[in-house]
């Protein structure tokens, strides 16, 4: 029980320090959110790298970075269609690069699509200064956050069997499910607080559910990248959590859901 609470210290210490820099980023947006998702990109660009490519982590992740670099950059001026010709000319290029470079191709040039193509929605999701955009964009880490941390208390308390026990031996059904409704509640809570347009408290809960499975999804699916790659972390970035990607693998998920569930309202807005 003690290492147990020391991890779970560690992981609020974190979330003490990093949360509130990534709120401010995103409640400022503009240049600030431009730079904590640049930011965010060079440090997973990097974690991506010193797992599909250890023994040239610099050059993969140098590699790595300019595809989502450029794609992040292209979307925050609101070259949408600029930005995701970028994310597949990078994903090429860094593929290209790797080959030349006695590296797999396919991993150099998943790891930008894996990466970049949350980025860009993220960044379309904030709208730079949309005051509705900032809600959708607080919507997509309301309901990341709830399902991650509720999926991990409800996991450690309640326990019982085992979700996928041969890619994440650790977590459980009863985490799963605690991850699911607070994503639901999270998803109803904001539609019913803030203005989210034309979407409902019963579509927002709906919405909550479908990213808590997404995160849910995402989360699992690191877990199978990293047994790929044969590490038990991203990094170690992040006391308590291991690296960034470790953080915002189910976050990467949810954005991709909250995105296509922005987009319906936006059709339904538009069409009367």
């Amino acid at each position: 029980m003690a290492v147990r609470g020391r991890d779970i210290g560690l992981r609020a210490a974190s979330a003490v320090v990093l949360a509130p820099a990534a709120v401010a980023a995103t409640w400022a947006g503009g240049v600030w959110f431009l730079a904590l998702m640049v930011a965010a990109c060079v440090v997973l660009a990097f974690e991506w790298a010193a797992m599909s490519a250890p023994h040239a982590r610099r050059l993969m992740g140098g590699a790595v970075t300019f595809g989502l670099v450029a794609s992040v950059v292209s979307a925050h001026f609101g070259a949408m269609a600029v930005a995701f010709i970028m994310l597949v000319f990078g994903a090429a290029a860094a593929g290209v690069y790797a080959r030349s470079r006695g590296q797999q191709a396919l991993d150099a040039a998943y790891g930008v699509l894996y990466l970049g193509w949350p980025a860009v929605l993220l960044i379309w999701l904030r709208d730079v200064d949309s005051t509705v955009g900032l809600h959708w964009t607080v919507l997509v880490f309301a309901v990341a956050w709830s399902a991650d941390i509720l999926a991990y208390l409800v996991g450690s308390t309640v326990g019982g069997p085992k979700l996928w026990p041969r890619f994440s031996p650790n977590k459980t059904w009863s985490g799963f499910v605690g991850g699911i409704v607070a994503g639901a509640v999270a998803g109803a809570v904001m539609a019913a607080w803030v203005d989210m347009g034309r979407l409902t408290v019963f579509w927002g809960a709906i919405l909550g559910l479908a990213a808590a499975l997404a995160t849910m999804g995402g989360d699992l699916w690191e877990s199978a990248l990293k047994r790929r790659f044969g590490v038990k972390d991203a990094g170690n970035t992040i006391p308590g959590h291991g690296g960034l990607l470790d953080r915002v693998d189910g976050l990467m998920f949810a954005v991709v859901v909250v995105a296509v569930g922005r987009l319906a309202v936006l059709m339904l807005e538009r069409g009367g």
